[in-house]
């Protein structure tokens, strides 16, 4: 059986599936066709169902759960690792908000554009930008503002940028909960038998990688956008921790929350929370 996975290029996807498509556990006869692509366009083929296992935002998992079945394994949540927002020279929200300026995100059905929204819901003025895109066009005044993700929380500081709020730190105080940034769902079509083997095999890949951190190395540094062996680890050592194993209580109990924001934000249907389930 042939299974068309997605995730992104980002250090924390390829070091957990690095030994899922590599073959360094037993996939049990199924055989995973990869699809490469940033967490923008991830969430649109979610949208379209064009993958059959993929890794995407929880904002968009909240619009596509009717059709999709979260795994357990893989996400990407936890404390201290959420988005920034930033901005080349010192400007408060009140001024963004005042004289309508543009504020760069990655994406409209990304979790870091629902934070903001959670923050800051009085800004209107974004536009939207590949993750990577979005320090140049703070940096040449493009836009005034923008919320990065994935590791440019690590160097935007050498770039001369500074940060307004840190959107994790805010949900965090707020709510209690660790930050569910990015999951891993599966076409519900499959059926519940090989969504059954998928989140099996998957937990295996992540295992492997804690095991072996050293397996995976050539391969999450071919991909990444930041090659500084530090800044890869560091990345890694940020999104994948115990939650990528399995969700667990804290987690489940952190996602439904952010299904509720997001429904009253909005952004969900009425009783989105309540649909939040893994694999039997």
């Amino acid at each position: 059986m042939k299974i068309k996975l997605g995730f992104s290029t980002c250090p924390n996807d390829t070091f957990m599936f690095d030994a899922l498509i590599h073959n360094r556990i037993d996939t049990e006869g199924i055989t995973y066709e990869v699809h490469l692509a940033d967490i923008f366009h991830l969430n649109q083929m979610a949208q379209n169902e064009e993958l059959d296992m993929i890794k995407i935002s929880y904002n968009t998992y909240g619009q596509i759960l009717d059709r999709y079945q979260l795994l357990d394994s893989g996400s990407a949540l936890g404390h201290n690792c959420g988005p920034l927002l930033i901005s080349k020279d010192p400007i408060s929200v009140s001024e963004i908000v005042e004289k309508n300026l543009p504020v760069a995100i990655p994406g409209k059905n990304t979790t870091a554009h629902l934070l903001l929204g959670y923050f800051a819901p009085e800004i209107s003025n974004k536009k939207e930008y590949i993750f990577h895109e979005i320090m140049p066009a703070i940096e040449s005044g493009e836009v005034a503002a923008g919320v990065i993700i994935h590791e440019n929380r690590f160097t935007y500081q050498d770039h001369g940028l500074q940060l307004i709020q840190d959107l994790g730190e805010y949900w965090e105080g707020k709510t209690g909960h660790p930050i569910p940034l990015g999951a891993i769902v599966a076409r519900k079509s499959l059926g519940e038998e090989v969504i059954r083997k998928l989140q099996t095999q998957l937990f295996k890949s992540v295992k492997y990688a804690f095991s072996y951190p050293d397996a995976s190395h050539a391969y999450v540094a071919q991909h990444a956008q930041e090659m500084d062996t530090a800044v890869m680890k560091s990345h890694i050592e940020l999104y994948v921790n115990q939650f990528s194993l399995s969700l667990g209580h804290e987690g489940i109990n952190a996602v439904k929350k952010l299904m509720t924001v997001g429904e009253e934000m909005g952004l969900f249907h009425s009783g989105t929370w309540e649909k939040v389930t893994l694999v039997s």
